[in-house]
């Protein structure tokens, strides 16, 4: 579609697309099969981009084949940009080649990322991070997104301007974290942590102070707080902040009681400081929050 508009205005660019099947058949063992040269080279062709698809039924961007690897790697070396949708970032993530940089994925993927990945920094506020050479994307329909960040790069933002229109989708601004939940993390292993957790769960529209959090666990200030960063990647005050907005978004979506009415129940005293940290964390304000994701 974007070939016929580029046309329409003139423009020489053209995109042609091929897909290269990694799906590895199997053995009558059911063992897999590695992919073959040929499909590795994509019949030798060179690719100005080269995009990891999202992975839904399978678990294959855990554990993907050295030999694709190595070829992403080679055709990156040869100029390639590499995108990636959703988990396709796991891919690009395992080539190492995001070591020390910036990128996004979907974010319920982000601890598993997070605990693969360490190197890498994980940004879950942009729907599409475009670090020039690599450029990933969040959600699995955030393929929309990489193929109109495609198309105004090697086109025309115009370009990508009308294919919007013509597909009626939005290419204004917008961002993943409108669309996050609060998942925290409770796989860590840490018991003490994960009993803290609980409580705030059940007393999160309460006043918890971290002495007494501390004393409960049985730990001083300073270890209870350093144990409670390592096993959640928050700060109580910040983990408290977004199991607070968390509910508050729930209570936004699911009951007609105002702004003002939530924020005392999950826990803000203030209504003002509720809704500056509400806006700070989403990306959108109560009111807009309630506009985009609540039909009248």
């Amino acid at each position: 579609m974007a070939n016929a508009i580029a046309i329409e205005q003139g423009q020489s660019v053209q995109f042609q697309a091929n897909i290269i099947d990694f799906t590895a058949p199997t053995s009558s063992h059911n063992e897999a099969i590695p992919p073959t040269k040929d499909a590795l080279q994509g019949k030798g062709l060179r690719y100005e981009a080269l995009i990891l698809p999202p992975s839904m039924p399978s678990d294959f961007y855990l554990q993907p084949a050295p030999d694709l690897l190595n070829w992403l790697k080679k055709c990156h070396r040869e100029g390639s940009i590499l995108c990636s949708a959703c988990a396709g970032a796991f891919i690009i993530a395992s080539t190492g080649l995001l070591a020390q940089r910036e990128a996004t994925t979907h974010w319920g993927l982000a601890n598993d990322f997070s605990d693969l990945h360490p190197e890498i920094r994980l940004n879950l506020k942009e729907i599409v991070n475009n670090d020039g050479d690599i450029i990933t994307a969040g959600g699995m329909m955030s393929w929309l997104d990489l193929g109109l960040e495609l198309v105004a790069q090697f086109m025309s933002p115009a370009t990508m301007r009308q294919l919007g229109k013509i597909l009626v989708i939005d290419t204004g601004q917008r961002e993943q974290r409108f669309y996050q939940q609060f998942s925290p993390r409770l796989n860590h292993g840490d018991d003490v942590i994960l009993n803290v957790q609980q409580t705030l769960q059940r007393d999160y529209p309460s006043t918890l102070r971290i002495a007494e959090l501390a004393s409960t666990s049985y730990l001083t200030e300073r270890t209870f707080l350093r144990r409670f960063s390592k096993a959640t990647g928050l700060k109580p005050s910040e983990y408290l902040q977004r199991l607070r907005i968390q509910k508050a978004c729930d209570l936004l979506e699911s009951t007609p009681k105002t702004f003002e009415l939530i924020a005392h129940e999950v826990g803000y005293d203030d209504v003002s400081a509720c809704r500056k940290v509400f806006t700070r964390i989403i990306g959108l304000s109560p009111r807009a929050f309630k506009q985009r994701f609540v039909r009248r």
